[in-house]
Formats: C-alpha cells, structure tokens, sequence
C-alpha cells in the first residue's frame, strides 16, 4: 500500500528566510535582490561586524567596514591605475559580512562551500546595486585579496595579539616598506567616513 504524501508546508509555516534592515527593506537571504541593497544598510552593519571576533585590543571593536577602508587603501598602493568602480570593489569585499557576519577563516573551511555560494550570491546582488559587475575579474580579486592578507597580518600583531613570526607564518611578510598604524574607531565615526569613501568612489566625476 503506497503511502500517501506529506502535505505540504504553508507559507505562513515556512522558516523565514530574510532580514529586515533598518532602512525597511527586506533582504531574501536564500535569493537575495539588488533593489533591497542600501549603502546605509550595509555601512550600518558593517561598522558593528567585529574583526577576530572581537578579539582586539583597544577600547573600540576593530570593524569590518574600518578593515574594508584600509584595504581599498592598500590597494590605491598596489594598483595606483585603478579606476573608481575598482577601488570601489575593494571598498565593497566584505560587504556580505552585513548579512553573515565576519566568520574567522577556519570556521568558512569547516563550513565548505554552501558557505562560499551563500556569500557569493550577496556579493552578486550588492555588485549589481552598485553598478559593479556580477563577477569580481580575477586580476581584481587578487589585488583586493593580497591587500586583504596584508591589512590581516597589521591587525594580527597591532590588535589581535600575535607576534610577528606568527604573523608571517600565516599572512606573510608585508611588502617592504609598507607600515599601517591601525587603532579601531567608534562605531558611529566609521560608519560615517565608509559611508563617505562610498559617495567619492560612486561619483562618476
């Protein structure tokens, strides 16, 4: 006797799968839309989202959106003929974290790649609102992650505690000659300057 089928779900019962923003929108996180992406949304999250899982010195979490700044900054250093939709790319590298959180490496490794599709169809979304392409070019996404690794091995020994043979071990030297001073900011006041690095680079002049 054959069994008869489960009904199915009503929407109503369904889990809910977006986010409301503070902004109003409301962002499907399994199918997420270009039009419910705002740059206040995500300079808003972004300047909460703590570096190290907020395993940092200082009075002051070490922010994703502050971290973000100081990578389109190393980047005006390696690849000084960029445009402004590049550098606006670096700006935007970690956007999805506004969403997901800024998961430490080891833990997007256990995770695999649902994790790496997830984050891959935010940043889809957030390129195409911003008028960026869908796809990061590869050339770019070396840049922006050698200057990610770099900005990481400065937070490591200023701000998380390692020395520097452990830094290297795992970032790398940073190219020579190059220093950062890094001290995390309040929250509000990042937020405000990523907000305003964000006008500069939209600003087709």
């Amino acid at each position: 006797m054959a069994r008869a089928a489960r009904p199915t779900p009503k929407a109503a019962d369904a889990p809910r799968a977006w986010q409301r923003m503070l902004s109003g929108r409301r962002l499907d996180l399994l199918d997420p839309s270009p039009l419910d992406v705002e740059i206040e949304d995500i300079a808003h999250g972004l300047a909460r989202v703590a570096r190290w899982n907020g395993q940092t010195i200082g009075e002051h979490a070490f922010s994703v959106a502050q971290h973000s700044m100081i990578v389109e900054e190393i980047c005006r250093k390696l690849a000084p003929e960029w445009d402004k939709k590049r550098r606006l790319m670096a700006l935007l590298h970690d956007a999805p974290e506004y969403v997901i959180g800024d998961m430490i490496s080891p833990f997007k490794a256990a995770l695999g790649l649902d994790y790496k599709a997830f984050e891959a169809k935010l940043e889809t979304a957030i390129h195409l609102r911003f008028g960026l392409p869908a796809h990061m070019p590869a050339a770019v996404k070396g840049v922006i992650k050698r200057a990610d690794i770099i900005c990481a091995y400065f937070e490591a020994i200023q701000l998380a505690g390692f020395t520097e043979t452990e830094a290297k071990r795992y970032f790398g030297a940073p190219p020579r000659g190059m220093a950062l001073k890094l001290k995390p900011a309040a929250t509000s006041q990042v937020q405000e300057a990523f907000l305003k690095r964000f006008r500069t680079l939209i600003d087709p002049a």
